[in-house]
C-alpha cells in the first residue's frame, strides 16, 4: 500500500483512526472542553497567518534542522505529552519512544502515561523529555524526578496550565472512567475494534503505572472524584512560583515550563531560570475561554530571547511553519501521533514523520525559504 496516497493528511489518519480505536477511546483523545470553542479557535487563527509566495529561487533543498537547548535536531517538531497514551493505542509510548529515537526527535513522557520511565528507557534515545504534573509531596517528587533521570530523560517540562480537573463533557459523555472500567457498553464497542482489543488483552489494561506507584499516600481518598478525574490529582498540587524555584533548583537538566499564554509572565519565568516557554492551551482541553496560541506567540517571542516551543491545533507541516515563521523554535504535536497509531498501529508515527517532513519542504519551497529562520522574514499578515 502507498501510505502518501492513502492517508496524504493529518485528516486522513484521523478519520482512520476513529474506526479502528473504541468509541469512548475516540472521545477521550479527540476531546476538548466545554463547547470546545478554544478547539475551533486554534484551527481558525492558524488559517488567518498568511506568508507570501516567492518565484524564481532555482532549485533548493530546504533544511528542516534547529538547534535546541543546546541540541541540533534533524526536524523543528516532536511529541507532546498526551496522557493515558497507552490507552489510545497499545504500547502507545514505547512505539512513540522508538520512533523519535530514530528520527532524532524528542519524545515527552507524561507523568500520567501508562508505561513508566524505567519501562520506557530501553527504547527512549537521546531526546527524552519528561513531563511532571507536580506532587505536592517533597519525597515524591525527588523520588520521581530520580526515577525519570536515571531513565535517561535529560529535559523537565513542568504543565502550570491544569491547576484543576476540567470537565471534558464529551470525554463524560463517551463513558471513560478513571481508572477504565470496561462496562458492558464500552464492551461493545471494543468488539468493533478487533486490533486494539487483541493488543489491549495482551498487554492488559491501561493504567497510570508511574502515579500508581506512589498510590499508597493517598489510599482511602479516592472518595468523591469525578469519573474523569484519577488518584493523580490527589498526589499533585497546583504549582506557584515557589514550586518553579524549587524544581529549577532540582534539577540539573534543561527546565521548561508548559502552558504559557500571558506575556506578563515571561519576565518572571526568565528570573526563575527557566530554560525555554512551551506556549500551549492544552489543545482546548483545559479552558473554553483562552486564546489561541498563535495570537499570542508574536508579543512573547517580542518579550523574550529564550526558547519558544509551541503546541496546539498543528495539523500538517503548512501550521508547523506558520508557528516557526511568527517566531516558535519548534513545535509539538500529541493528537496527530495518537491519530496515526490508531489508522496505522507501528506504521503510523513513521508516516506521520514523513508526511510532516514532505509538506514542510513543499511549503518551503512556495515561499522561497531555504532555513526556518528565513520563513521569519515572510510573514505577509494575520488576517
Amino acid at each position: 500500500m502507498d501510505l502518501h496516497s492513502t492517508y496524504p493528511a493529518i485528516s486522513d489518519l484521523r478519520r482512520a483512526a476513529k474506526r479502528r480505536i473504541p468509541h469512548f477511546v475516540w472521545e477521550y483523545l479527540d476531546s476538548a472542553t466545554g463547547n470546545e470553542a478554544t478547539k475551533a479557535r486554534n484551527r481558525t487563527k492558524l488559517d488567518e497567518v498568511l506568508m507570501m509566495p516567492s518565484i524564481l529561487h532555482g532549485e533548493m533543498t530546504p533544511d528542516l534542522s534547529v538547534d535546541l537547548l543546546g541540541q541540533h535536531l534533524p526536524l523543528p517538531f516532536g511529541i507532546a505529552p498526551v496522557g493515558m497514551s497507552g490507552l489510545i493505542w497499545p504500547d502507545a509510548e514505547r512505539i512513540l519512544a522508538a520512533n523519535a529515537a530514530k528520527l532524532g526527535i524528542p519524545y515527552t513522557l507524561s507523568t500520567v502515561a501508562t508505561r513508566t520511565p524505567e519501562e520506557v528507557a530501553p527504547v527512549l534515545g537521546a531526546q527524552g523529555w519528561f513531563q511532571m504534573y507536580p506532587p505536592r509531596d517533597e519525597g515524591i517528587r525527588t523520588d520521581m524526578l530520580a526515577r525519570a533521570k536515571n531513565a535517561g530523560f535529560h529535559t523537565l517540562v513542568l504543565t502550570v496550565d491544569v491547576p484543576v480537573a476540567s470537565r471534558r463533557e464529551r470525554q463524560l459523555r463517551g463513558g471513560l472512567q478513571q481508572p477504565p472500567k470496561l462496562t458492558p457498553r464500552l464492551l461493545a464497542q471494543v468488539a468493533t475494534c478487533p486490533t486494539w482489543a487483541m493488543g489491549t488483552a495482551k498487554l492488559g489494561m491501561p493504567r497510570m503505572r508511574l502515579i500508581d506507584s506512589y498510590a499508597d499516600h493517598v489510599k482511602g481518598q479516592t472518595d468523591g472524584l469525578s469519573s474523569t478525574a484519577h488518584v493523580g490529582y490527589l498526589l499533585r498540587t497546583s504549582p506557584d512560583w515557589e514550586y518553579v524555584a524549587k524544581l529549577r533548583a532540582e534539577w540539573d537538566g534543561p527546565f521548561i515550563v508548559k502552558g504559557v499564554l500571558n506575556v506578563e509572565d515571561v519576565a518572571r519565568l526568565e528570573n526563575a531560570s527557566v530554560d525555554a516557554i512551551w506556549l500551549s492551551n492544552h489543545a482546548g482541553r483545559q479552558f473554553d475561554g483562552a486564546p489561541a496560541p498563535i495570537e499570542i506567540l508574536p508579543d512573547i517571542r517580542a518579550a523574550t530571547k529564550l526558547p519558544l516551543i509551541f503546541d496546539s491545533g498543528i495539523e500538517g507541516g503548512l501550521d508547523i511553519l506558520r508557528a516557526l515563521a511568527l517566531g516558535a523554535d519548534f513545535v509539538m504535536l500529541g493528537r496527530a501521533w495518537h491519530y496515526a497509531l490508531g489508522a496505522l498501529g507501528e506504521r503510523g508515527p513513521a508516516h506521520l514523520a514523513d508526511m510532516l517532513t514532505s509538506d514542510l519542504r513543499a511549503n518551503m519551497g512556495q515561499i522561497g525559504a531555504r532555513t526556518l529562520h528565513e520563513t521569519r522574514e515572510m510573514i505577509l499578515k494575520m488576517t
